[in-house]
């Protein structure tokens, strides 16, 4: 069986019309959002081919330490932060590829592609993704890639970025459309990334039993999607006053961010996420030319979701990991199982690398974190996972039964605390100390991190689906429960012993309520 695993990144969930199934996304309960109904056909369209599933949460946040979860099948957050692949990973396309820089003549095993635009990929601190697969495609442009430095004039909108990294993105795509009286779609990211995925797909489907990772960096800001698609959801376009590529990641009374600019920030978002699903449409559209639904496991998800003006913030990270960030979609069309079907087990990203080794007629190593979404697929009555744990390296923890989601801040003083590589922080910036590292092995040093929030957080989702209140000090009951099955999930992840006590675990168990 062929494999396509799609990551669209800070992909909302109730963007998705297999997931808002054609309600405005304020009727799914949040008030913070429009009454617009965002299309997405194609998506649709794989659910009808498909299953979807409701209770699908990330694992280790933000964009790189979740794709270790997909790359390795097992949870970053514990021990790491963002950061590269290690040496000793057993990571998925070297798993299912063998050895990089193979010869591809009598090749005996599956030969793997990567099409991305995702620069963190490459990016110092994080790029070695790419490096496992029999082949890869970078998109080049977008975000931070030093790529053009060419000394021309760059349209910016009225949120500066000169002085920022987003400078270059903009350099970059003012290249790409020089000479053009408005943008054709080839110069924008969604197009050119799915487009060129289509086009590998088109050339190489004849190969027995491959594998292609599409890993798009849109969504996910800046967002610049085209004037066309704007107006879906806000009738001014480009020619607004203002418009932002990226939004503060504050909330917005504290960015001094209007009603009207927190609707155009979404506006933007949502237009995005139309561009991407339009795109997505060319792969799909190879695989009805080439009858390879009937042999071609096909996933769709993301790393995690972002805010939007949820509980009025932008952006991402800020706080706990609640819903709008956490809980994800994940759409799995099989050639055979579950079409049109939907489930409601508890499961996570470090799921998909076990199910597509397994789908791929791999074998499956031990010790990962994931398990097969295969079986649940086959069986709707087949278990997911107790629980659903999400976490920021350093941060708190978050824990959800798909009913309930407790968010456990760790203690104030957040000691100890140590970080697990050879590599150092870069990226996010951690504090780690002199670079020497504990006798111990395994790259163990100290990191010292001031928390983001302290204390507990309890959400009933089944009333409040998006976690506006903490409703912790009415329910000590549920929070003495949550709290042990988060000491119990995390002690089958063997995580380290110090994390048991920087989180206040323990004292939640015993007294079931708020520490």
């Amino acid at each position: 069986m062929n494999v396509i695993h799609i990551v669209a990144d800070t992909l909302r969930r109730d963007h998705c019309g297999p997931y808002h199934q054609g309600q405005p996304v304020r009727a799914l309960g949040d008030p913070t959002q429009p009454d617009w109904v965002v299309p997405t056909p194609n998506l649709d369209r794989l659910a009808a081919r498909g299953t979807v599933f409701d209770q699908a949460w990330c694992g280790s946040h933000p964009c790189m330490p979740a794709r270790r979860d997909l790359y390795t099948g097992r949870f970053e957050f514990p021990w790491r932060g963002w950061g590269p692949l290690e040496d000793d990973d057993d990571d998925l396309p070297r798993r299912i590829s063998g050895p990089p820089n193979h010869s591809l003549h009598d090749f005996d095993r599956h030969v793997s592609y990567l099409v991305t635009d995702h620069f963190h990929l490459w990016e110092q601190g994080s790029g070695n993704y790419h490096m496992g697969f029999s082949g890869f495609e970078f998109i080049r442009g977008i975000e931070a890639d030093a790529w053009h430095t060419d000394p021309i004039d760059v349209p910016i909108g009225q949120d500066d970025v000169r002085h920022t990294k987003r400078e270059r993105h903009f350099r970059n795509v003012a290249v790409l459309r020089q000479g053009q009286d408005a943008p054709s779609e080839e110069t924008y990211f969604p197009p050119r990334t799915f487009g060129a995925a289509a086009d590998w797909l088109e050339r190489n489907h004849t190969w027995p039993d491959f594998y292609l990772h599409i890993d798009s960096f849109p969504p996910h800001e800046p967002c610049d999607p085209p004037d066309r698609l704007v107006r879906l959801f806000d009738e001014r376009g480009y020619d607004a006053d203002t418009w932002r590529s990226v939004a503060p990641y504050a909330l917005t009374d504290e960015a001094g961010l209007s009603d009207d600019e927190v609707r155009q920030i979404q506006a933007f978002y949502a237009a995005d996420v139309v561009h991407v699903d339009e795109s997505l449409g060319r792969v799909l559209d190879v695989l009805d030319r080439h009858n390879l639904w009937d042999n071609t496991l096909v996933i769709v998800t993301t790393d995690h979701g972002t805010w939007n003006g949820s509980r009025r913030r932008t952006g991402k990270g800020q706080t706990h990991l609640h819903t709008p960030v956490s809980q994800i979609p994940l759409i799995v069309a099989h050639p055979t199982l579950a079409h049109g079907e939907r489930r409601d087990q508890i499961v996570q990203l470090v799921d998909c690398y076990p199910t597509i080794l397994e789908a791929l007629g791999e074998p499956v190593p031990t010790g990962l974190h994931g398990r097969s979404l295969l079986p649940l697929l086959a069986y709707s009555e087949a278990p997911g996972h107790e629980v659903a744990v999400c976490g920021v390296f350093g941060e708190g923890v978050t824990v959800s039964d798909g009913a309930w989601a407790l968010h456990v801040a760790p203690m104030p003083e957040n000691r100890p605390l140590y970080w697990y590589s050879h590599h150092l922080s870069r990226f996010m910036g951690h504090d780690l100390g002199p670079y020497t590292c504990l006798p111990d092995g395994g790259g163990r040093r100290p990191a010292n991190l001031t928390p983001l929030e302290q204390g507990v957080w309890l959400s009933d989702l089944d009333a409040d689906p998006y976690e506006a209140a903490n409703i912790a000090d009415r329910h000590p009951d549920q929070v003495q429960r949550l709290a042990g099955l988060l000491h119990k999930r995390l002690e089958e992840l063997d995580v380290p012993a110090e994390q048991f006590e920087r989180l206040p675990l323990d004292a939640l168990i015993a007294a079931g309520a708020p520490a």
